[in-house]
């Protein structure tokens, strides 16, 4: 286990990614708004094939964290990188390598799944027989078949979370970052989301936050959880307990008080 003063420098260089397997990077990642700090130099890297669950309290950073590492936001200093390109100067062809699912992300909710996933398929140059391929793919992983030609303003909280995910494994990134991926699922759609995680994961880096210590057990090998905007932890799952009764009260002492 590791505290945030022992988290190692990540490593620079535009092929810093390639060179040591690192596909997600983030190196003093801070973003002020006044004199509120909502991320302190926040520093870590996830090497491929590994699925990292990133922890913390509300408020406490995490979504300001991956909407900097996905260029979603602009970090008041520091830089991320995704597959050992820099965000900031590679944005393009950074994000073809990045599937993202942002908190509450925002759908055309006039479109059914159908049609919107198949125009933001043809907006990232998938076409014809392939896009045709990944369409039936995500409908089938993110069980979308029922309200596959209904509009998605009339889909339930939990099926336009599905579409979400299909939206951001469309066009098959090497990384996807998650923000509370089974936020609004029922128990069964949960299941199901872990398992399309586990499977994901056998080709994929996968960062994704939760508060559901449960699926972090289930679905992560390694945890970084943030308090306050700085990191707090970095290590194994099993340094934070061997059970969920371990882990709520790890959880709890790292991130009560100031």
């Amino acid at each position: 286990m590791s505290s945030a003063s022992e988290v190692s420098e990540p490593s620079t260089g535009t092929e810093s990614g390639s060179a040591t397997n690192v596909m997600i990077e983030a190196k003093g990642l801070s973003k002020f708004y006044g004199e509120f700090a909502a991320t302190q130099n926040v520093s870590f890297t996830v090497p491929g094939g590994q699925v990292c669950a990133f922890l913390g309290p509300n408020g406490a950073g995490k979504s300001t964290t991956m909407k900097m590492l996905t260029g979603y936001l602009s970090p008041s200093c520091g830089e991320s990188w995704l597959a050992g390109l820099n965000i900031a100067t590679d944005r393009i062809k950074a994000s073809e390598k990045l599937g993202y699912l942002p908190e509450n992300g925002p759908l055309y909710t006039e479109m059914t799944p159908e049609g919107m996933l198949k125009y933001i398929g043809e907006v990232r140059g998938v076409t014809g027989g392939v896009l045709a391929d990944r369409l039936a793919w995500v409908a089938d992983k993110c069980s979308l078949g029922e309200v596959w030609r209904k509009p998605i303003a009339k889909l339930s909280r939990g099926f336009r979370q599905r579409v979400g995910m299909a939206n951001a494994m469309l066009h098959d990134p090497e990384v996807l970052i998650l923000d509370e991926p089974t936020s609004g699922l029922d128990p069964n759609q949960v299941h199901g989301v872990r398992e399309l995680i586990t499977e994901l994961a056998q080709t994929k880096t996968i960062l994704l936050s939760t508060h559901i210590l449960q699926e972090v057990r289930a679905i992560c090998s390694r945890v970084i959880m943030i308090h306050n905007g700085k990191i707090v932890f970095d290590g194994p799952t099993v340094d934070l307990g061997s059970n969920e009764v371990e882990m709520e009260e790890k959880f709890r002492s790292l991130t009560s008080g100031a």
